[in-house]
């Protein structure tokens, strides 16, 4: 069959646009722009390091757990808090077993050394040894069951001040 001869085209006519409106260019749509974008409006970051010394490690939000922070508060302008955890042995269930979650936007847990055996909200129990690694999603619910005496994890958390609520055991 054949097919009808398409109509000569005619030049277009240029569009006009209502005052203040501009055509949106394609370099807005570049997901790498975007990101830049949104980059300019986080705090800048400044250079840190942290070497570890046993003296940088603190009691702080638990008694049975001892914290080396790593400087990223302050670098990122209190967008990322990062510090090591050392736990503090024995475990001890009645004190180390609170059911709580922390009010962020991002944590991820990496663990060091030993293993720390956790249970979260819809996810069960899990043993997480030397070299696994864990997102726990903004507020879900966990606690900690049981973990060996040479346990320690890396935790980054953002942002770097957040609210960690008890919900009892």
């Amino acid at each position: 069959m054949a097919r009808p001869k398409a109509k000569a085209k005619t030049a277009a006519k240029p569009r006009t646009r209502p005052a203040g409106k501009r055509r949106a260019s394609s370099r807005a749509k570049s997901p790498a722009r975007a990101a830049r974008t949104r980059a300019k409006a986080r705090p800048k970051h400044a250079f840190t390091v942290s070497h570890h010394r046993e003296d940088d490690f603190q009691t702080g939000l638990r008694r049975y757990a001892q914290y080396r922070d790593l400087g990223m508060n302050r670098a990122t302008g209190g967008m990322v808090q990062a510090h090591v955890i050392r736990f503090v042995s024995p475990c001890r269930p009645e004190e180390v077993s609170k059911r709580h979650y922390h009010d962020v936007d991002f944590q991820m847990v990496y663990v060091l050394k030993g293993w720390i055996k956790t249970e979260l909200a819809g996810q069960g129990a899990h043993v997480m040894r030397a070299g696994s690694c864990w997102i726990q999603p903004p507020r879900i619910e966990h606690v900690v069951l049981d973990y060996s005496d040479d346990c320690e994890v890396l935790e980054i958390v953002l942002p770097a001040d957040f609210d960690t609520v008890e919900l009892g055991s």
